[in-house]
């Protein structure tokens, strides 16, 4: 159970990582973040990202992945 989530954390934080940088990865970089119910609050000079579809999304995925084994 461990190994699973440590590689599963590996991956969600390279994936992060991509997508902070400018990488295009497929199939993700199209919707993640834009989402009905993310929300982006910008004012000013500063942006608040609160991504809460896509976490609950990412949530489902994971625990579905996690309870096939």
């Amino acid at each position: 159970m461990f190994r699973f989530l440590g590689t599963a954390l590996f991956f969600v934080v390279a994936a992060g990582m991509a997508l902070h940088f400018g990488f295009e990865i497929p199939y993700l970089s199209g919707w993640i973040g834009r989402l009905p119910g993310d929300l982006i609050i910008k004012k000013g000079g500063a942006t608040i990202y609160v991504p809460l579809t896509t976490s609950a999304l990412a949530s489902i995925l994971l625990t579905l992945i996690g309870r096939s084994k």
